[in-house]
């Protein structure tokens, strides 16, 4: 049987981990509603709520994506890191 390939989508954060910027959703009565009541059960905040989940769906609609773009600057550490340890398991 066939193996299928794994890809990995890397997306590097900057450092600045504590900066955050304003991100205004517009949401109905009824959606907020929901929301609210999730981020009580998941004994969050509705922002801290939104922002987890937020990033777990584009991080999941990523993964998911056909095409993967490499920027060229990049381009080599990611050959390299990627044939590294072919080369490695076949010297044993």
């Amino acid at each position: 049987m066939p193996r299928k390939a794994l890809y990995a989508i890397v997306i590097r954060m900057t450092g600045q981990a504590h900066t955050t910027s304003i991100l205004s959703v517009r949401v109905t009565p009824d959606e907020r509603a929901i929301l609210e009541a999730a981020a009580e059960q998941s004994r969050t905040t509705l922002s801290d709520f939104m922002r987890r989940k937020a990033v777990e769906a584009a991080e999941t609609d990523m993964f998911y994506r056909g095409v993967i773009t490499i920027p060229a600057k990049d381009w080599e550490a990611f050959e390299h890191g990627s044939i590294a340890p072919l080369n490695q398991s076949r010297a044993r």
